[in-house]
């Protein structure tokens, strides 16, 4: 059995200062040796301190300062990083591209024709044609400064191996002493062989890695640096927002390999050029490279939506034929504890995000003397990114592979393409990731009912949910010989007093949640598993709730299959599918449960589903599995619910005389303070169904969905930002009576009752119609408020009116809600 165990699990390698270490079956408790005593025994074995081994610390710190052995990086896998003059060479390269020289020598000409316009420029003048060209030479002299002095601010600068040295070292020293356990940063062996010997045929076609992780926190630049480093990579090229650029730090970075880019690039068509220059000059020089997915950092502990800005970039670099090839490679890095997720809770709970500086990051020092458990990165198996986009071609269009890449001109192709893209990385990250101990038990205490779970029932649930997540396909953190109870006692010392609470003096240690909101961050890093269970779940529920005999609670075939595409529809840019389509995924769904005893399937003669309810072994266990997938998704449904209940308040009142348009902040703002309060009413059951984040989603998806118009104003904010503004759409407005207010009925009641009939039961809501006058009464009050404080007559200033009509017409053939 355990010899069956170790082939089936690729052998992990720890990575702790300057000692690598092979684990054939994963993570196996290391011997005690003599003097260890109860210390972390790897990290100080390999990563001596000053305080307690001063010689040994020095001579480490002189190993790394004279590059002995593999610290000296002379050999590694890749095309040419280190040498002087190698900013001074890409500068020169990004400028000389002919994209970014045809992009001055227009702006240049545009410019002549404005002066033109506005007489500086007279064409009858005998010596118009001199004064022309010496002109537009001035012009492009100073664009071309410009851009010089861009390149010098955005590109890597990775000149010193010295330098890269002394900053593997320091940066080993501060992440190995954060994250403390034996394991430090956790590799699969298999993952690493594959990757390097990608890494040689990459290097000589000569042709760029492009690393694409997912990112859920700052540790994310440094953990993936020091992996390419200690196991022979280049480094790569590491985009970064310009708002970690601040002194000191700032330049740190870029000589480390960061690449500094505006958060946004608005019509700065200069600025989009080199950008997509430099990325050029990159790829067609084999560069390794690096970008995140997700573009900033999940602040909910799930995967966010790929954001497609950079992507863009890469791929036009294929299609148009500028670069032959490029190598994916998608990346998950997981954590024990996240440095930043109480910073994100107060970001989420409507905090404005502060802005980063010197003193907090040197602040972060302090976070180093917390135990923050372990870090485990895995690479997915890298493919070609024109072998992908050949792939795409074929399957759409019929046409072989070997069809010329700059043929794809349409941009609606493109698009499509971009987006598959974006969500395949998605999906290989996912599929690689490995669910940490904290993940596992954070993900058991939001899931069970009551206040508190005993330690045998802890550690019963958190091996049913670790069978769960190997039978989806999923990956768990290595356990190797350790026990359940160990693991989860390291786990629990992780998470800390902060986020878990212990009940003392009772005959059994019990454990209870004490801050739901932060410990949500790690049950999210487990809902991609079980989406579609969790989905299924939740559209029984809409009869499960009614309570009685089982038939009551019965649900048909046709039923279950409208709610679940509904919430499907829902939340289609929350989570990230089952590629099959939805028929397969709920009938696969259907009969993993029947295997599992948690739901009975009623057949027709032909052996067609007709009906669902949950079985008797579900009802005598006490609905823990089904509960168990409820328990997932209902903080989802809770702030898509609260999304939709708001917009009941963007009505306006019988005496308003404006066009309608709101605030778009102020809207969300007071969304978040009407869930806040209903919460505390007892009319939400999950705080973090306040979150920011995901009640933003459910705005863009209203969106889409053209319940909610959303344009921009000519009315700037201080900063000279345009505006948003927001309205509810005529068609989904709901009447108001002058004595009542907003009246519950009508396309958007119905519409907000639909995600009602998922939500879960609590203690104010069975009776019903006093829920329903107490929530809108709430929504109407703070609604009004907008108006009065926030309604802007802005009708003939707005701008977007037509782009939001050929919007709705492109909308029109799609699956609406």
């Amino acid at each position: 059995m355990d010899d069956q165990r170790n082939r089936d699990a690729a052998p992990d390698l720890d990575i702790l200062g300057d000692q690598v270490t092979l684990h054939p079956s994963g993570y196996v408790v290391p011997p005690e040796r003599p003097g260890d005593g109860d210390k972390e025994r790897n990290l100080v074995a390999n990563m001596a301190r000053f305080r307690s081994h001063p010689l040994e610390f020095l001579r480490e710190v002189s190993l790394h300062v004279s590059g002995t052995g593999w610290r000296a990086y002379d050999h590694f896998i890749g095309q040419p990083i280190f040498y002087p003059g190698f900013s001074e060479n890409m500068t020169a390269a990004v400028l000389s591209t002919p994209i970014l020289q045809k992009r001055i020598t227009e702006l240049a000409l545009k410019r002549i024709e404005i002066e033109e316009k506005e007489g500086l420029l007279n064409k009858n003048d005998p010596g118009y044609e001199g004064k022309r060209n010496t002109r537009k030479g001035v012009l492009e002299h100073n664009l071309q400064e410009l851009a010089e002095k861009m390149t010098g601010d955005m590109i890597c600068k990775m000149e010193s191996r010295p330098f890269i040295r002394g900053a593997y070292y320091m940066c080993t020293q501060l992440l190995t002493r954060a994250y403390h356990q034996e394991i430090g940063i956790h590799v699969s062996s298999e993952e690493v062989l594959r990757i390097r010997s990608v890494a040689e045929e990459a290097e000589r076609k000569k042709q760029s890695i492009i690393f694409l992780p997912c990112h859920r926190s700052h540790v994310d630049y440094v953990s993936l640096q020091i992996i390419c480093y200690r196991l022979g990579l280049a480094l790569p090229t590491v985009v970064a927002g310009d708002n970690l650029n601040f002194p000191v730090v700032g330049s740190f970075l870029q000589h480390a390999g960061a690449m500094w880019i505006r958060r946004s690039f608005g019509n700065d068509v200069l600025y989009t050029t080199l950008v997509q220059s430099y990325i050029d000059t990159l790829l067609q020089g084999g560069f390794n490279f690096e970008c995140f997915i997700e573009g900033g950092r999940s602040r909910t502990g799930k995967l966010l939506p790929p954001k497609f800005g950079i992507l863009s970039f890469i791929l036009d670099s294929i299609l148009s034929g500028r670069v032959e090839d490029a190598i994916i490679c998608p990346v998950s890095t997981q954590y024990d504890k996240v440095i930043e997720t109480e910073g994100y809770v107060t970001e989420l709970l409507g905090m404005p995000k502060k802005k980063e500086n010197l003193a907090d990051f040197l602040s972060a020092s302090s976070v180093l003397s917390l135990k923050l458990g372990r870090v485990d990165v895995r690479f997915h198996e890298p493919w070609s990114l024109r072998g992908f986009i050949q792939e795409q071609q074929s399957r759409t269009t019929g046409i072989p592979k070997e069809l010329d890449m700059k043929s794809i001109n349409d941009v609606a192709t493109r698009q499509k393409l971009l987006r598959t893209m974006g969500y395949k990385v998605l999906s290989d990250i996912n599929a690689v990731s490995v669910v940490m101990p904290t993940a596992l038990i954070g993900t058991v205490l939001l899931t069970l009912r009551g206040r508190g779970v005993g330690k045998a029932e802890l550690i019963r649930r958190v091996e049913w949910l670790c069978a769960r997540v190997k039978s989806k396909g999923g990956r768990v953190a290595h356990f190797g010989n350790a026990p359940t109870s160990v693991v989860i006692e390291r786990g629990l010392e992780v998470l800390g007093k902060d986020l878990v609470g212990t009940v003392e003096g009772l005959p059994e240690p019990t454990f209870f949640a004490v801050d739901r909101f932060q410990l949500s961050f790690y049950r999210n890093m487990t809902i991609h598993l079980f989406i579609t269970e969790a989905l299924v779940s939740a559209a029984m529920y809409s009869k499960v709730k009614r309570g009685g005999g089982p038939a009551n609670q019965r649900i048909t075939y046709t039923e279950l299959r409208d709610q679940v595409l509904f919430l499907s529809q829902l939340f289609r840019g929350e989570f990230i599918y089952p590629t099959e389509g939805l028929a397969t995924n709920l009938d696969n769904t259907l009969h993993a449960f029947e295997k599992d005893k948690i739901v009975d399937l009623h057949r027709d003669e032909n052996g067609n589903i007709t009906a669902i309810d949950l079985s008797n072994e579900e009802r005598a266990a006490g609905r823990e599995n089904f509960d168990f997938y409820c328990f997932l998704i209902w903080p989802f449904i809770e702030s898509f619910w609260l999304g939709a209940v708001s917009l009941m308040g963007f009505t306006p009142p019988l005496n308003y005389t404006g066009d309608g348009w709101l605030d778009a902040k102020k809207c969300q703002d007071a969304s978040q303070l009407l869930g806040k309060t209903l919460y505390h009413q007892g009319d939400l059951s999950y705080f973090e169904a306040v979150n920011k984040e995901t009640l933003k989603n459910a705005w863009t998806r209203f969106e889409e969905e053209s319940l909610l118009l959303v344009s921009k104003s000519r009315v700037t904010t201080s900063n000279a930002k345009p505006l948003p503004l927001a309205q509810l759409a005529p068609e989904w407005m709901p009447k108001r009576d002058p004595v009542i207010g907003i009246v519950p009925e009508g396309r958007l009641w119905d519409f907000t009752e639909k995600i009602a009939l998922s939500r879960r039961e609590g203690k104010n809501r069975r009776d019903g119609a006093t829920v329903s006058s107490r929530v809108l009464r709430l929504t109407d009050m703070l609604g009004q408020r907008l108006f009065v404080e926030g309604g802007q007559e802005v009708g003939e200033e707005r701008e977007g009116g037509s782009r939001r009509r050929q919007r709705k017409v492109a909308l029109g053939a799609r699956a609406h809600l």
